[in-house]
C-alpha cells in the first residue's frame, strides 16, 4: 500500500517538475526579452502557483484528462490534443524516474521509518523532487536556477535543525554539518575561483553547499565528491575518445553531483563500511 502511494506521489511530483522547469525557463526568457506588451498577464499565466497547465506550444489550457502523468502522454500518442504538435518524451520519463526514485528511497532508506525519521524521510522526498528539477534544468539549459536552489536550502536547514535536536551531542553534530559544508561547498568554491569560472559555474558552488547540508557528514561529503567525479568521468570518457567532447566543451556537472548524493544518502554507510573493511582485512 505504501509503495502504491509513493508511485502516485512520485508521478505527481514528476509532473510538477516538468511544469516547474518549463515555467521558470519561460519566465526567465520573458524577463530577458523585456517584453512590455501584456508582460504582467504573461508572467501571471506562467506562475508556478497561480498559472493553469497549458501546452508548451500553443499555450492552450489543458483539461484534467490531459494531465494524468505518463498515461495522458501515452493516450495522446505524445501529441497535444489541440495543436497536434509533439510533446517531449521528457514528460513521461521524468515522471517515471521520479516515481522510481521515491520507491527506491523508501526501500533502501537506511533507518527505521518511525517518529522523527518519518519526517526526515518526508523532507528528503521534498529535497529529492527539487534535485530532480535541477537535473532536468541543468541538462536542458546548463543552468542551476536560484529559484530552485534557495528553497531547497531552506528545507535542508530544517532537516539539519531536526537532526541537531535529535542528536545526543548537538555540538558534535553541528561540527559534522559544518565539515560537510566545507568539503562539498568549499572544494567547488576553490575550483570556481582557481579556474575563474571556466571549469565549473557559480551554480555548482551553490549546489555543493546545498548538498553539504543534505549530507550533513564529512565522510558522506567526501564520498559524494569522489563518486560525482567518477560518474562524470565514466559518462564523458566515451564521447572524449570519439572526439565529441574536448577540453573546452561545456558539460553540466550538477546531475553527477545530485546522482552521487542520491547514492550516498541511501548506501553511503554501506560503501564506507565496505571500504574500511577492505583495508582492515589486508585485501587492499
Amino acid at each position: 500500500m505504501v509503495i502504491a502511494w509513493l508511485v502516485l506521489l512520485g508521478l505527481c511530483a514528476g509532473s510538477f517538475i516538468n511544469a516547474l522547469v518549463w515555467r521558470l525557463h519561460e519566465q526567465a526568457e520573458l524577463s530577458s526579452h523585456k517584453v512590455k506588451k501584456d508582460y504582467a498577464k504573461k508572467l501571471r499565466d506562467l506562475s508556478v502557483v497561480r498559472g493553469r497547465s497549458m501546452c508548451p506550444h500553443c499555450h492552450h489550457e489543458l483539461s484534467m484528462a490531459d494531465l494524468i502523468p505518463v498515461f495522458s502522454w501515452l493516450w495522446l500518442r505524445g501529441k497535444c490534443r489541440y495543436c497536434q504538435k509533439p510533446i517531449s518524451w521528457q514528460y513521461p520519463v521524468v515522471e517515471s524516474i521520479t516515481a522510481m526514485s521515491f520507491i527506491v528511497s523508501y526501500l533502501a532508506w537506511p533507518s527505521m521509518l518511525s517518529g522523527w525519521e518519518s519526517i526526515n524521510f518526508g523532507l528528503w522526498l521534498v529535497i529529492l523532487t527539487g534535485l530532480i528539477a535541477l537535473i532536468v534544468y541543468d541538462l536542458r539549459w546548463m543552468l542551476l536556477p536560484n529559484r530552485i536552489i534557495f528553497p531547497l536550502l531552506a528545507v535542508a536547514v530544517i532537516k539539519d535543525v531536526i537532526l541537531l535536536r535529535r542528536s545526543g551531542d548537538p555540538l558534535h553534530q553541528f561540527i559534522e554539518v559544518i565539515g560537510a559544508l566545507a568539503i562539498s561547498g568549499g572544494i567547488f568554491y576553490l575550483i570556481f575561483q582557481f579556474s575563474a569560472g571556466k571549469w565549473i559555474g557559480g551554480g555548482d558552488v551553490k549546489l555543493g553547499l546545498l548538498l553539504g547540508l543534505v549530507l550533513a557528514q564529512p565522510s558522506f561529503a567526501l564520498l559524494q565528491v569522489f563518486l560525482a567525479s567518477l560518474l562524470g568521468t565514466l559518462a564523458i570518457l566515451p564521447a572524449w575518445i570519439r572526439h565529441r567532447v574536448t577540453s573546452t566543451s561545456k558539460v553540466p556537472y550538477g546531475p553527477f553531483l545530485i546522482l552521487s548524493t542520491f547514492i550516498v544518502i541511501l548506501w553511503g554507510s554501506h560503501i564506507i563500511n565496505w571500504y574500511q573493511n577492505l583495508f582492515s582485512s589486508g585485501h587492499f
